[in-house]
């Protein structure tokens, strides 16, 4: 199935996957000296960061070790503020709930829906995070005072006259940021997803109503055999909206009290081996930040298109809700991207979008978008059906009992794997990794040509033997056969 806004949803999964099965991880070193002040460890960052050359980073530990001490060239201590935060929309509340609350987008706006027509939340769609002019947030907050959770704290919001409207922040122009319209104790709204939505939307609300949190950061330099490296703490001077969000407050520590010019005894010197890691899979949050990143769905929309691949069977929602596209999601894209590539991508739902914002605006006529969107799709799809053995090749040498059938034979220039050779007719080369198909020359026999290399694309050369007495036997690239890179040239 195709959709402008459900199939890019899914092709952010599954590029991430394709990140993921192709990463080659590489080792590393760094550089860590283990110092302590005044029964404190500190944790120090080089400034070289790390190095991929193991005979380097040891002449470096070797220098730092010589050097026995550590010398502290700087300190400098500066007040900095985190702000509060804006308004609360849609978006931000779905990336909320899943990330932080383990509840799924369409789960959570059913809750927030459910919340709004009892009367304990603002409408909940909506794209503005900016309060309007005529918002009385003193009266929202004095719905508060007496709710045994955050009364106090509401209660000393209105006595100090520190309530005020947040800077930045979008107003859409649709609805105002969500906010609650009435106090409830958790058993009044029922307990579990509702009161968890509940709870997040009147802390939200609090905290944007706050004063900024300010605290005090410090950064100290140090340095040894030419060698400098970093340690960082910080502590909180003024909460302010973090005594509600709690989980916004600051978490360095702070250090212990540094001279300029002292010196640090080093008890070890650590070369620290690593290994740089590929990218996790998305997490519903991050898919719904490339969603709204992209203009793909509405803060209404977001949920369903989410949902639809989930219950198509395209992804699965596992651990730490993370979304992992199956098989047949992976090769449904990649089906795509064989035929065209623009289909998967979101600026084809982007366009539209635009064109109905001039219209809108009264800069386009909507008879010659509407015309000239059905001509667009009508072409695609016209080119899709014409090219669409492509993908049922793929589909075919995925799900059928041949892609358990055929034998592994040459590497794949893109994933360093080995590829199958189906030789059921029509013969061809299946990389299960990249979930791709390469066709071959047919009537003849395959085999693999002395383990070289293609020097354009990396992939290993395979031999084309003709039968018979005067049968002609030629060695050719699999990625080059099927897309010639010199076709048309001379």
């Amino acid at each position: 199935s195709y959709g402008p806004c459900q199939t890019p949803t899914l092709n952010f999964c599954v590029e991430r996957h394709q990140a993921i099965i192709s990463f080659q991880p590489e080792p590393f070193w760094v550089v860590r000296p283990h110092v302590s002040k005044a029964g404190s460890k500190l944790d120090l960052e080089w400034d070289r960061g790390r190095l991929f050359d193991q005979e380097v980073a040891t002449v470096y530990a070797t220098m730092v070790r010589e050097a026995k001490r550590l010398r502290v060239v700087d300190v400098t201590e500066k007040e900095e503020r985190r702000h509060r935060p804006s308004g609360l929309n849609t978006v931000e509340l779905l990336k909320v709930a899943s990330a932080s609350l383990g509840i799924g987008p369409a789960q959570a706006m059913a809750t927030a829906e459910r919340l709004y027509t009892q009367g304990y939340l603002s409408y909940p769609r909506t794209e503005s995070s900016a309060y309007p002019p005529n918002s009385d947030l003193t009266a929202t907050c004095a719905l508060l005072q007496r709710h045994p959770l955050y009364g106090d704290y509401a209660s000393s919001l209105l006595s100090k006259g520190t309530i005020n409207t947040p800077a930045g922040g979008t107003n859409a122009g649709d609805h105002p940021p969500i906010t609650p319209c009435a106090s409830a104790s958790e058993a009044e709204i029922g307990g579990g997803d509702a009161w968890r939505i509940y709870d997040y939307v009147v802390r939200h609300f609090l905290g944007s109503v706050s004063p900024d949190a300010v605290f005090k950061k410090t950064k100290a330099c140090f340095q040894a055999a030419g060698e400098v490296f970093y340690a960082h703490g910080a502590m909180a001077q003024k909460p302010g909206f973090t005594a509600i969000m709690p989980w916004k407050a600051i978490q360095s520590e702070p250090l212990p009290k540094l001279v300029e010019g002292e010196f640090l005894d080093i008890k070890e010197v650590e070369l620290h081996q690593g290994k740089t890691s590929a990218p996790d899979y998305l997490t519903e949050a991050e898919l719904i930040g490339q969603m709204e990143k992209h203009g793909i769905g509405t803060d209404a929309s977001i949920p369903t298109h989410i949902n639809n691949i989930v219950e198509r069977n395209y992804v699965k929602i596992e651990s730490g809700r993370r979304v992992v596209p199956t098989e047949l999601g992976i090769t449904l894209i990649r089906g795509y991207q064989l035929i065209d590539p623009e289909l998967c991508k979101p600026q084809v739902r982007a366009h539209v979008e635009q064109q109905i914002a001039l219209v809108a605006a009264n800069k386009a006529d909507k008879s010659s978008v509407v015309l000239h969107t059905l001509q667009q799709f009508q072409a695609k799809f016209l080119f899709f059906v014409a090219k669409i053995g492509r993908a049922d090749a793929l589909f075919e040498a995925s799900f059928s009992p041949l892609s358990s059938s055929g034998k592994p034979l040459s590497k794949c220039g893109k994933c360093r794997r080995f590829m199958k050779l189906i030789s059921s007719r029509p013969m061809r080369l299946f990389c299960n990794t990249c979930e791709e198909v390469y066709n071959l020359p047919q009537g003849g026999s395959i085999k693999l040509y002395k383990g070289l290399t293609c020097p354009l694309d990396d992939f290993e050369l395979v031999l084309y033997s003709l039968s018979g007495v005067d049968g002609k036997t030629y060695p050719l690239c699999p990625y080059c056969y099927n897309c010639p890179p010199f076709e048309g040239v001379g």
